[in-house]
């Protein structure tokens, strides 16, 4: 039996170990954090105690681990050796004036260069994309590599895994990389890892959790890249991932909620630098480093080629590259700027930004679903419409029951990003993504002739009928935007 001198001995104890982790805590998390961010895990772990403190240590830790920045780091060391001179390569004449200095921080960040004589295809058809890949892989020679965050074989994605069959029957060899959590929230985990070894493919899980291997981070740090390269010379990049246009939604759903993705297909030297973000990739999973491609780049003369500029970003580099580029593009906007995001939960340097080149007059416009397929995000990205409204953005809300999931902006004429990185905290900070900085007004036309399809299959939100909605959504909106920290 615990004495009353014992209870409060007890409690002493507790208090001062409380202390003790939240003196701990705020030398951790100061170091190298947004304030914001700071700030609300201090209150987690003040007003949660001990139970705070856990959670800290278990997600609050944005970084990988450091055998896997090092890997990283050694790869960005070959391709600066290997692209030496290789940014002189392109139309750099008929860049904007602004553009120079984006494409020496996206270099300087992520250590792949703007390269020109490249053949860029937009494909918005989900099935149209699946079919684009297949008809590349029946082409290849030498090798196919594939890298999906979401990587499911089912009755849409079957023809896609046939090809890579046929082709490791010709002597093909094929990679695959996905990532590792996402294979446990998906279908078909198992019979996909089946069918991958049935056909002979060298198969890799991407950010894998094994403790019991010495494989764990942060569980929530994914891989959220989707990418193939075929024989280093057709490449594929975009928002789509490798499953049924549905995402296998219960059929007891009322919703019938379908994905609507936006990949380019690429041709030409940008294709040797996508390759270079899987070569990582495979490094860090495999240990096995691939060759880079070194050969000589020729440039083709012939018209409508466009310059071009991968970019990687991610917890295995030591700023948030995709952060820095998007802002960067939008303070140097000098017309227009068109979003589309079907996660748009900014951090405060992208939502001044934002605002900031509304209030200087251009045209700003956000595309964002109607409905959302989480409803944590969809409550905290409907916090910002308010602010966003009052600083003249317009706001576009796709059309039930599709999910508008691909991820691009276009700035002024001149210049469109399409990738995997929504414009989110979690995209900025804790993903690991891929996106392609494209130079050309001609591009962007056929861009911007998408994002006009967009606008005929959405409705622009008013101020007036945004701020006169329930109450209860508004609560709900807000106590979901305080999550959005905790990053």
């Amino acid at each position: 039996m615990i004495t009353p001198d014992g209870v409060d001995t007890v409690a002493l104890l507790l208090i001062a170990l409380h202390a003790v982790v939240g003196t701990i805590a705020i030398v951790l998390i100061s170091a190298n954090r947004r304030p914001s961010t700071a700030v609300a895990w201090l209150l987690v772990i003040v007003f949660i105690p001990y139970l705070g403190a856990l959670v800290f240590f278990l997600i609050g830790l944005s970084r990988l681990p450091r055998n896997r920045r090092d890997k990283q780091q050694h790869v960005n060391a070959l391709i600066l050796e290997r692209t030496e001179g290789l940014h002189r390569v392109g139309n750099s004449d008929q860049w904007p004036a602004w553009l120079r200095s984006v494409v020496t921080l996206n270099e300087n960040l992520g250590a792949l260069p703007m390269v020109g004589g490249n053949r860029i295809e937009l494909i918005d058809d989900y099935q149209g994309c699946f079919d684009a890949m297949i008809l590349e892989i029946d082409q290849a020679t030498r090798y196919v590599h594939v890298e999906f965050y979401i990587l499911v074989h089912d009755d849409s994605t079957a023809p896609f895994f046939d090809a890579l069959a046929r082709a490791v029957d010709r002597g093909v060899t094929v990679r695959v990389l996905s990532d590792h959590v996402s294979g446990f929230m998906n279908p078909h985990r198992r019979h996909t890892r089946t069918v991958l070894e049935q056909l002979g493919a060298e198969y890799h899980a991407m950010l894998p959790l094994r403790p019991w291997r010495g494989q764990w981070q942060r569980p929530d740090l994914r891989n959220h890249r989707k990418l193939v390269v075929v024989d280093g010379h057709t490449g594929f990049t975009g928002s789509q991932n490798m499953i049924e246009a549905g995402y296998h939604q219960s059929k007891s759903s009322k919703l019938d909620l379908h994905w609507h993705e936006l990949m380019v297909r690429l041709e030409g030297p940008a294709v040797r630098e996508l390759e270079a973000v899987f070569v990582t990739d495979w490094f860090s999973e495999s240990g096995e480093l691939l060759p880079l491609d070194t050969t000589p780049v020729v440039i083709s003369e012939a018209p409508g080629l466009l310059d071009a500029q991968i970019l990687p970003s991610g917890p295995s580099f030591e700023n948030d590259n995709n952060l820095k580029l998007y802002v960067a593009l939008i303070h140097k906007a000098e017309r227009r700027i068109s979003i589309t995001s079907p996660y748009f939960v900014p951090e405060e340097s992208t939502l001044l930004a934002i605002i900031s080149a509304a209030a200087r007059g251009l045209d700003v416009e956000l595309f964002v679903s109607e409905i959302g397929d989480q409803v944590l995000v969809h409550h905290a990205q409907r916090s910002y419409y308010e602010a966003l409204l009052r600083a003249g953005v317009k706001i576009h809300l796709y059309a039930s029951p599709t999910v508008l999931h691909a991820k691009h902006f276009t700035i002024d004429d001149d210049v469109a990003v399409i990738g995997s990185s929504n414009m989110d905290i979690r995209s900025f900070s804790l993903n690991m993504e891929v996106s392609v900085m494209i130079q050309g007004a001609a591009f962007v036309r056929r861009v911007r002739a998408i994002e006009d399809g967009y606008r005929t299959n959405s409705r622009q939100l008013a101020l007036q009928d945004w701020v006169g909605r329930p109450a209860r959504e508004k609560v709900l909106d807000n106590l979901a935007r305080l999550t959005s920290s905790l990053q």
